[in-house]
């Protein structure tokens, strides 16, 4: 199992110098990849200060929001990021939720699934023209690109194309991921028992279907983890997962991971809760049972042992927030990559 690092949820990453040091400490310290989301900064900016500041560690956006792009701005973005790193970049797409592409994007929503197919397919149209001169006739629903002229085709095309990863959580999304994409980002809002039953066999069927091999097709998953060096951060650590679990579980696109433990009735209460501004009261609604479920919770070494025995069968890659100092993690990562 691989094990990449992130920058953690919410970070202020407002200074380069600080960025490019952080993405060259993942790499001193070990780490097979770094994961860089899209929540208050441009992750393809970010990552390229990453494949500037950096020469093996892969990087990855978990992820980029997708329809907040067309496949045509997204296809020069990722094309570039992974040319500028010698073919390190992966692209991680997501979809967001319809009220942020539509309310903060400003973006057209046609339905997730059908949208993110469709988009997907639109870059390896775009890519099978730059990589392998195949004429850009790419006519769909949603997107159109037929026009691609010498001047703006790129030529530094000697590392191939990224490969395109998706986050999926729905029946249709990992069909979805299953039929177009290269692997799944298991969303952070995941149990073990939701991969297990929901997850893996839906993945495993449509690949089959498609003609396509499990072992070709990878498994990233950023569990929740609440630990730390000392009681004070073990209970600030614990204090931010639950509120993220209730945040998540607000969301109706999340339900099904809530149905799958009979948790469905919690859904409603906290999107009210969420809609009228009751931001703090939405954690004490999660039980300590439900936190325990969701989140991988004990001493580092122990969370570390706890990962492999939970997700050891079930993921290719796990994603940790690097919170620990470096002697730490690395026997983390020992333990986690001895599966």
């Amino acid at each position: 199992m691989k094990v990449d690092s992130s920058f953690s949820f919410g970070d202020q990453l407002d200074n380069i110098d600080e960025i490019k040091g952080r993405y060259r400490l993942f790499e001193e310290q070990g780490f097979d990849g770094v994961v860089t989301a899209e929540i208050q900064n441009d992750p393809f900016l970010v990552v390229g200060m990453g494949a500037d500041a950096t020469e093996n560690v892969q990087l990855r956006t978990g992820i980029a929001v997708a329809f907040a792009r067309s496949p045509m701005t997204t296809a020069y973005s990722a094309h570039d990021l992974n040319a500028f790193s010698k073919g390190r970049f992966v692209l991680g797409l997501g979809s967001q939720i319809q009220a942020h592409i539509t309310k903060r994007f400003s973006m057209p929503w046609h339905g997730p699934a059908k949208q993110m197919k469709e988009f997907i397919t639109a870059l390896h149209a775009i890519w099978d023209n730059w990589y392998d001169g195949k004429p850009l006739d790419f006519r769909g629903h949603y997107y159109r690109h037929t026009l691609m002229t010498p001047d703006f085709t790129p030529k530094n095309t000697q590392y191939g194309r990224p490969k395109v990863v998706m986050a999926a959580v729905g029946p249709l999304m990992l069909k979805t991921c299953a039929e177009v994409a290269d692997g799944i980002i298991v969303h952070t809002f995941g149990t073990q028992k939701y991969m297990e039953e929901e997850i893996l066999p839906r993945i495993t069927d449509t690949l089959e279907a498609n003609g396509r091999k499990r072992e070709d097709f990878e498994v990233s998953f950023p569990p929740f983890v609440i630990t730390g060096q000392n009681e004070e951060e073990y209970e600030a650590a614990k204090a931010q997962v639950r509120y993220r679990i209730s945040f998540y579980a607000s969301t109706p696109a999340y339900r099904p991971v809530l149905e799958c433990h009979d948790w469905h009735d919690l859904q409603p209460k906290l999107n009210h809760l969420s809609k009228n501004n009751g931001w703090d009261k939405m954690p004490e609604l999660v039980s300590d049972e439900m936190l325990e479920t969701f989140a991988v919770m004990g001493e580092p070494i122990q969370v570390a042992e706890k990962i492999k025995t939970r997700y050891g069968h079930l993921a290719d890659r796990i994603t940790l927030e690097n919170r620990l100092p470096t002697d730490i993690l690395e026997k983390q990562m020992a333990v986690i990559k001895s599966v």
